[in-house]
């Protein structure tokens, strides 16, 4: 499985809080080897993003993401507003 970034993804990514950008590297070492892991808490959303799928970064920030076939695209990383 290959990681893309969308530009959107990246642009957040770098404007996060430093600790943050720290648990969404450890939480994308987890992603690697288990999209599923629990920890993660992977899922599908609902309503007018239901193409794509969540994982938890930690109890506030989320990195929002979809299959492309074998590889996957971060799409964006953020807080609940991400969902808006």
């Amino acid at each position: 499985m290959t990681i893309f970034h969308h530009p959107r993804f990246s642009k957040s990514f770098i404007r996060l809080p430093e600790n943050i950008k720290q648990k969404a590297e450890k939480r994308v070492a987890v992603f690697r080897k288990n999209q599923f892991d629990r920890i993660l808490k992977t899922h599908k959303l609902h309503g007018k993003l239901q193409m794509f799928w969540s994982f938890s970064v930690d109890a506030k920030y989320r990195i929002i993401f979809e299959f492309d076939g074998p590889d996957v695209i971060f799409l964006d990383i953020g807080d609940h507003g991400l969902y808006k």
